[in-house]
C-alpha cells in the first residue's frame, strides 16, 4: 500500500472544465444585473425624450396665452420662466440619453414646485383650477421629466403639489359647490393622466427587463453549448491521441510481433495503461485534479506490484489541464519502468509546482525544457525524475 499524506484539499476553479457551477452562478448573477440595468437605462432614456418634447410643447402652447391675458403679474412671469429653464437644463442630459444627476432631479423638482406656488399665489380667488391656473397641469409634467426613475419621490412630489394647490385655493376663500365640482374634474383628469404615464413606464420597464433576460439566457445557453461541444472535441482528440499510440502496441501483441515476456514490451504496456488511467482521471470532477491524476498513475503501478510511497505538500494551486499533462507524463513513464519500489513527491508553492519520482528503473528517461522543465538522472539501479512548472 502507498504511504500518502492525506488531508482536505480545498477546491479551486479549473478553467478547462465547462461545468464549474460556482463560477457560472456568479457570472450569471452579474450578467443578469448588467442586462437589467441596461434595459432600465434604455427605457428611461426613451421616455425622457418623449417627456422632454411634451413639456417643451405644452408649456408655451397652454401657458403663454393665459399668462399674458389673464395673469399679468410680474411674479407669475418669473414663475413661468423657471420651469422653462429647468426643461432646458434637463435637455443637456436627456438628448444624450443619460440619467439626470441627483442634484438636477431634486433641485429641479423643488424649483418647479416653488414656481407653481408663486404662480398660484398671484391668481385671483375665483381663478384657481381654471384657464389662468396654468401651473397646476404644467408642473406635473416637469415632475415626470425630473423624477420618472424615482417613483416614490415622484409620487411624494405630486402629492405635495396637489396639497399645496388645494391649500392655496382654500385659503383664497370658501368655494361654492360649482367651484368644488369644477376643481374636482380638473384634479382628477390631470392627476389620472400623469399617473397613467407612471404606470405605463413601469410596464415598459418590466417588459424590457424580461426581454433582456430572455436574450441573455439564450446567449448564455449558446455559450454553454459551444463550450460543451469544444470540451467534447478536446476530450475525443485526447482519447484518440492516446489510443493512436496504444492500438499499434495491441496490434503487435495480437500478431505476435511483440513478446509479452520481454521486459521492454511489458514496460510499454505498463506505460500505455498508466497514460490511459491518467487520461480517465483527467476528466473527473474532483477538488484537486493534479493530486487525483498523480494518484491514478500511482494506482496503476501498485497494481503491477510496485510499492509506491506518495507525499503531497503545499496548498492546491490552479494548474491548467495541458500543464498537468506535461507534469504527469514523465511521472507515468518513470512509474511504468519501476520494478519493485518508487517514491513520488508533489510539492506546491506560490511560485512553482514540482512532481518528482525516484524509482528502481535504471533507465534514462530524457530531459526537456519549456513551459514544464523535466530533469532526469540515472544512479545505478535508480532513476530520478523531476518535472517543474513555474506559476509566474
Amino acid at each position: 500500500m502507498a504511504d500518502r499524506d492525506r488531508g482536505a484539499y480545498p477546491g479551486h476553479p479549473d478553467d478547462s472544465r465547462p461545468n464549474n457551477s460556482r463560477t457560472d452562478d456568479s457570472r450569471t448573477d452579474d450578467s443578469r444585473t448588467d442586462d437589467s440595468g441596461e434595459a432600465e437605462a434604455h427605457v428611461f432614456a426613451g421616455l425622457r425624450l418623449v417627456l422632454l418634447g411634451v413639456t417643451a410643447v405644452i408649456q408655451p402652447s397652454l401657458g403663454v396665452g393665459p399668462l399674458l391675458a389673464l395673469n399679468p403679474h410680474p411674479a407669475a412671469r418669473v414663475a413661468f420662466a423657471v420651469p422653462a429653464l429647468v426643461t432646458l437644463l434637463c435637455a443637456v442630459w436627456v438628448v444624450r440619453r443619460r440619467a439626470l444627476p441627483r442634484v438636477v432631479a431634486f433641485g429641479g423638482a423643488a424649483a418647479v414646485l416653488a414656481a407653481s406656488a408663486v404662480a398660484t399665489a398671484t391668481l385671483p380667488p375665483d381663478a384657481h383650477f381654471g384657464p389662468a391656473h396654468w401651473s397646476y397641469g404644467l408642473v406635473g409634467w416637469h415632475l415626470l421629466l425630473l423624477l420618472l426613475d424615482r417613483v416614490p419621490v415622484l409620487l411624494a412630489a405630486q402629492a405635495a403639489h396637489l396639497v399645496l394647490s388645494l391649500g392655496q385655493w382654500l385659503l383664497a376663500g370658501v368655494p361654492d359647490r360649482a367651484e368644488v365640482g369644477a376643481a374636482g374634474v380638473v384634479v382628477l383628469s390631470v392627476t389620472s393622466f400623469q399617473l397613467a404615464v407612471v404606470v405605463m413606464s413601469r410596464f415598459m420597464l418590466r417588459t424590457a427587463r424580461q426581454a433582456a433576460e430572455v436574450a441573455a439566457e439564450r446567449e448564455r445557453a449558446a455559450t454553454r453549448a459551444a463550450l460543451a461541444e469544444q470540451w467534447e472535441q478536446d476530450l475525443r482528440a485526447g482519447f484518440a491521441g492516446h489510443l493512436g499510440a496504444t492500438l499499434p502496441l495491441l496490434a503487435d501483441l495480437a500478431d505476435g510481433v511483440l513478446d509479452p515476456r520481454d521486459e521492454d514490451t511489458r514496460r510499454r504496456c505498463a506505460l500505455a495503461a498508466t497514460q490511459l488511467r491518467r487520461l480517465f482521471a483527467e476528466n473527473d470532477d474532483v477538488p484537486d485534479p493534479l493530486v487525483h491524476e498523480v494518484t491514478a498513475c500511482v494506482h496503476v503501478a501498485e497494481r503491477r506490484g510496485v510499492a509506491v510511497s506518495l507525499a503531497v505538500s503545499g496548498a492546491p494551486v490552479p494548474v491548467p489541464t495541458d500543464v498537468r499533462r506535461e507534469l504527469t507524463g514523465p511521472l507515468a513513464e518513470a512509474l511504468s519502468a519501476a520494478r519493485e519500489r518508487a517514491r513520488v513527491s508533489l510539492l506546491r508553492t506560490g511560485s512553482e509546482v514540482r512532481v518528482a519520482v525516484v524509482a528502481d528503473a535504471g533507465v534514462e528517461l530524457g530531459t526537456a525544457t519549456g513551459r514544464v522543465e523535466v530533469e532526469c538522472g540515472t544512479y545505478g539501479r535508480h532513476t530520478r525524475m523531476e518535472a517543474r512548472w513555474r506559476t509566474s
